[in-house]
């Protein structure tokens, strides 16, 4: 109910008429708050600009969402954070998928993100623009850097997926135009991960010796087939682009159709427009006949592979069902973080506070002096009189008055000159209630000046004295019944 104006000054909080809720405690009411945020807001999906974006020690991603009139704060655990496919940067228009919840410990709510999407493809051209001009500024697409392509190749190295088309397209133009030996790199091409094992693949094959177990290729291609800008993105990844420069084989990059164009074609060697003519740039033309038998032996690999694959996607589909590990944990995960970050700030305010306070801390001969004479003058103030122990004296004889009081005020024999009276059976037993007393047959009331038998063949028992009661403990306050 609404409080009044007149009575919202109390020194003491109490209860106010037709009121009946009682105050709750600040983290039931928090848990409440979470609980109601996180059944309204499920799964919402947040278009806003990246702002102050952090990545923990632990690996979580921190940021906040926001557009001209309001901002939010957002986390994306470790497991979601490492399988983004673009580097979150402060200004990035982006698309969040998750749920809202709440952090009682800041009193404060966000989104914990499980997915995290460029804006449309504006967001991602002003990327990869800022991206290219970033590595142009530094050398990297120069043309100086270019080499020329080795006329034929004994070795030649491919980066590109081992099932997808673009490796079968290779591996049948190079048996077509002239039969080679090709080394495969299998390495994601689209999605998370892919851009580390394509830069991890390109260095693998510059690192492999002259003369080993493996040979050495001469010419490496980097493929895969077509796609939108989103599919062909980690080819435009920093990672690649510096792979491809700095590698010491001429790169042939084959990235996409005609039309499409990535980072790792301004870093290469040479451009092609398909993976098929990376194939016919890399070797010239041979017999027909070997183009068939390397397409029987890509069915073949086809054929092996796709048991595999189906294991693979079965597993992958039961791993789907099994609650993740990260939404069990959040809660306590940001806690540790947030509790890390105030451990630390706490110790260096500490050892601070020591520092000064030690630089003000003086001991001299004076200051020993004068506490010694303010003691010595505190001890000459007491004096012991005569009225401490009387007065102690007094306080135990009016508690002895007092218990004397409530000694008389128990005596059983007290009630019976009251007009009461005591029934007792032929055993001496006490009668409380009429069946007992019918049953009993023989019965003695017990006045205050005798006993009276009552029923055939009894004697009246002798009066008995009142049991003399214990005196009881000190402090204690236990009272027995009227008759006992």
């Amino acid at each position: 109910m609404p409080f009044d104006s007149d009575d919202n000054s109390g020194l003491v909080a109490k209860g106010r008429s037709g009121d009946n809720a009682e105050p709750v405690s600040v983290s039931d009411l928090s848990a409440r708050l979470k609980r109601t945020v996180e059944d309204q807001f499920g799964f919402v999906r947040l278009r806003g600009e990246l702002s102050g974006v952090k990545r923990a020690a632990s690996g979580h991603l921190y940021c906040s969402l926001k557009d001209d009139k309001a901002v939010i704060d957002g986390v994306m655990w470790k497991g979601n954070a490492g399988r983004l496919p673009f580097q979150p940067e402060d200004g990035l228009e982006i698309v969040a998928s998750g749920k809202l919840t709440t952090y009682p410990g800041r009193s404060k709510y966000q989104i914990v993100m499980e997915r995290m999407e460029l804006a449309g493809e504006g967001a991602l051209l002003a990327l990869l623009e800022k991206t290219r001009a970033r590595l142009e500024a530094e050398g990297l697409f120069a043309r100086e850097r270019k080499r020329a392509l080795p006329y034929l190749p004994r070795t030649i190295g491919v980066v590109t997926s081992p099932t997808g088309a673009v490796i079968r397209d290779i591996l049948h133009r190079l048996a077509d135009r002239f039969p080679s030996h090709v080394v495969v790199w299998p390495v994601l091409v689209q999605g998370q991960g892919a851009a580390d094992q394509v830069s991890a693949a390109i260095r693998g094959f510059g690192a492999i010796p002259a003369g080993g177990p493996v040979p050495r290729p001469d010419l490496l291609i980097v493929a895969r087939g077509g796609g939108s800008i989103e599919d062909l993105w980690s080819f435009n990844e920093e990672s690649v682009v510096r792979a491809i420069a700095e590698s010491p084989i001429p790169v042939i990059s084959a990235v996409g159709h005609e039309t499409d164009t990535t980072l790792a074609d301004y870093a290469a060697d040479r451009r092609a427009p398909t993976p098929t003519a990376a194939a016919e740039m890399a070797v010239p033309v041979r017999a027909e006949l070997a183009a068939m038998l390397g397409d029987f032996g890509v069915r073949q690999q086809r054929s092996v592979l796709r048991p595999l694959e189906l294991g693979r996607e079965r597993l992958e589909a039961r791993v789907q069902r099994l609650p993740k590990l990260d939404a069990l944990l959040q809660p306590q995960a940001q806690k540790l973080d947030d509790l890390a970050d105030r451990l630390k700030r706490g110790l260096e305010n500490r050892a601070r506070d020591g520092r000064e306070r030690l630089g003000r801390a003086q001991l001299a001969p004076s200051i020993l002096t004068r506490a010694h004479r303010d003691a010595a003058r505190r001890l000459a103030a007491i004096r012991l009189t005569p009225d401490l122990p009387r007065q102690k004296l007094v306080r135990q004889q009016e508690r002895l008055d007092a218990l004397a009081r409530v000694h008389g005020s128990l005596d059983p024999r007290a009630p019976l000159e009251r007009g009461y009276s005591l029934v007792q059976d032929a055993d001496g037993r006490l009668v409380r209630r009429k069946v007992e007393a019918e049953k009993a047959g023989a019965l003695s009331i017990q006045f205050a000046d005798g006993v009276l038998a009552v029923g055939e063949g009894h004697t009246a028992p002798a009066a008995r004295k009142p049991a003399r009661r214990k005196k009881p403990a000190a402090g204690g306050d236990a009272q027995q019944g009227l008759f006992d």
